[in-house]
């Protein structure tokens, strides 16, 4: 037994002395093999953040990183973020001390260095010559029709007996927020947004040139509000603003970025209204040459101080709520987008909208609603008449109002401007319905209301909006040439966009469309000439077939001589 334990004990010693043996022996194989530091492996955000410090800031190092996958995009939000931070060329760099104000000024510094803002300056003060000389051109200062008594929309009352004068002065009752009024019948104390209603004539909004826009668009974007509830009606939520002065202005709010474009797979009326539209809207209609949009101008909007303390409506004051950060939100009640989950929330008070100056009220000045003859279906498996039978527009010419006067060329001048718009994804859904000042019957201008569902995809022209046009092959000469005229590098339709917009007040935050959007006037443009060129082929083939150009330039004939 003895024997027995010794004999096991000596085993264990020995295989222990073995397996020392052999882990000294791996220990220094181990060490005389070199292994390089290794540095600790950065996040994804962190990581793309060294590699811009490693750029010398310059635009052309940033354009050189390697862009992602959409489907990597969508896995690392963090990438989103340093994306953004690198196209608003305003990057923190904490190995250089600099904060994001200080990155700011760098910026700036940098852009002034290598000529980056004095070329966008040289380049948008080249717009602005171009619309100026767009607006001086004869046809923008062409003579129009004769405006009798009969053809303004509203009437001042005629001055009366000297003892009856003070009878004609309009004296405000005195309510509270409101300026105490005394209007006469002179209208030289009219407030702007009076002289507006009292400047509608049978043929436009407004006159080509008009003293009175400056002023009336300055109130809209600076006067205070004194009041505002939600319009009824309509799809989305609208706001009406009251003024001190007794104007009133419908407000639009901002429901999605500038950047944005309509998701392809919406149905009809669910895409979103933009109040950037609706500013663009109102200067490409004057660029045009039509005025029949009210004027329109952007808004920063307190969304507490100008909106929930002031607001009248019930029903609105109980959709207010503070957002998880702090941002004031409120939402209205509307068919569409009118929850918490599609909420309008300021920033964290502020809110960007549209300001459009109210038309005279309906018991003043009456307005017709008409039924487009080239309306869609609004169903899923049956198209529309227009859609099937090539010959619609001879249809159409024989059916009041469209079978004499100008009825039929103010709507092809309203496919015009909607389709340069690309008013909503997969044709102008929503202009379903035009209207008219009932005063003036079937011989006035058409009215182009509600245009935020315009410029929605700048990718994406649909053709089908010029059906009209096609069909009945017929335009205004005057159109025809200001369109060619805005084709022309010297008046190019983007440029003058772009100068016009420049204007505004919510200019200074951002770019009210971007330059794809006016890439895309140019090209719509472009297909709405061919289109006329197409329809003046097949007139020249077919000499029975009507004039493409419908000769509203007659009148001029008379006053202006040969040489002219």
């Amino acid at each position: 037994m003895w024997r027995l334990c010794r004999r096991s004990r000596t085993i264990c010693l020995s295989l222990t002395f073995i397996t020392i043996f052999l882990y000294l022996l791996l220990m220094l194989t181990s060490l005389s093999i070199y292994h390089p530091p290794c540095d600790t492996l950065l996040p994804t955000r962190t990581h793309i953040v060294k590699d811009l410090a490693h750029t010398n800031n310059t635009s052309v190092g940033i354009r050189s990183l390697p862009v992602p996958s959409n489907g990597y995009i969508q896995r690392h939000s963090s990438f989103k973020d340093v994306k953004r931070t690198t196209k608003d060329h305003v990057p923190t760099f904490p190995d250089k001390g600099l904060s994001a104000e200080g990155g700011k000024k760098f910026s700036a510094q940098r852009s002034s260095k290598d000529g980056y803002g004095v070329n966008k300056t040289k380049s948008l003060e080249s717009d602005l010559s171009k619309l100026k000389a767009l607006f001086d051109h004869p046809l923008y200062n062409m003579i129009g029709p004769t405006i009798n008594q009969e053809d303004w929309l509203l009437k001042v009352k005629p001055k009366i007996k000297a003892t009856e004068e003070s009878s004609q002065i309009w004296v405000s009752t005195s309510q509270e927020d409101y300026e105490d009024a005394h209007w006469n019948s002179k209208g030289n104390n009219h407030p702007p947004w009076l002289r507006f209603h009292l400047g509608i004539s049978r043929w436009q909004l407004y006159p080509h040139h008009n003293n009175n826009m400056e002023p009336l668009i300055k109130q809209l974007a600076t006067l205070r509000i004194i009041s505002a509830v939600q319009k009824s009606g309509g799809t989305q939520l609208k706001l009406v603003m009251s003024f001190p002065n007794y104007g009133q202005a419908m407000f639009k709010p901002m429901k999605q970025e500038r950047y944005e474009e309509t998701n392809y797979n919406l149905y009809y009326f669910s895409d979103f209204e933009r109040h950037n539209a609706e500013i663009a809207a109102f200067h490409l209609d004057r660029i045009l040459g039509y005025r029949r949009i009210p004027p329109v101008v952007g808004r920063l909007v307190d969304v507490i101080k100008e909106i929930k303390d002031v607001t009248t409506d019930r029903k609105l004051a109980r959709t207010f709520f503070n957002s998880p950060v702090g941002n004031a939100c409120f939402y209205g009640q509307c068919s569409y987008y009118c929850s918490t989950e599609h909420a309008v929330c300021g920033r964290p008070r502020k809110l960007e909208g549209s300001m459009a100056v109210m038309l005279p009220d309906l018991t003043l000045a009456a307005r017709r609603t008409w039924r487009s003859p080239w309306r869609r279906s609004y169903s899923r498996s049956k198209l529309a008449k227009w859609e099937t039978e090539p010959d619609y527009c001879s249809t159409v010419r024989r059916t009041p109002p469209y079978d004499k006067g100008t009825r039929l060329v103010d709507f092809i001048d309203m496919v015009i401007l909607d389709f340069l718009m690309s008013r909503f994804l997969m044709c102008n859904m929503d202009r379903h319905h035009y209207e008219t000042f009932e005063k003036f019957g079937n011989n006035t201008f058409l009215l182009h209301l509600d245009n935020g569902r315009a410029f929605g995809r700048h990718s994406k022209d649909e053709p089908s909006i010029l059906a009209p046009l096609e069909q009945c092959c017929r335009i205004r000469r005057s159109t025809w040439l200001r369109l060619r005229l805005l084709s022309s590098s010297q008046y190019r339709l983007s440029d003058v966009m772009r100068a016009s917009l420049s204007h505004d007040p919510l200019h200074k935050v951002a770019p009210l469309l971007s330059e794809p959007h006016l890439a895309a006037l140019d090209r719509r443009l472009k297909t709405v000439l061919q289109t006329v060129s197409h329809c003046m082929k097949k007139q020249q083939e077919d000499s029975t077939r009507e004039e493409v150009l419908y000769d509203d330039m007659d009148h001029l004939r008379e006053t202006v001589s040969p040489s002219s």
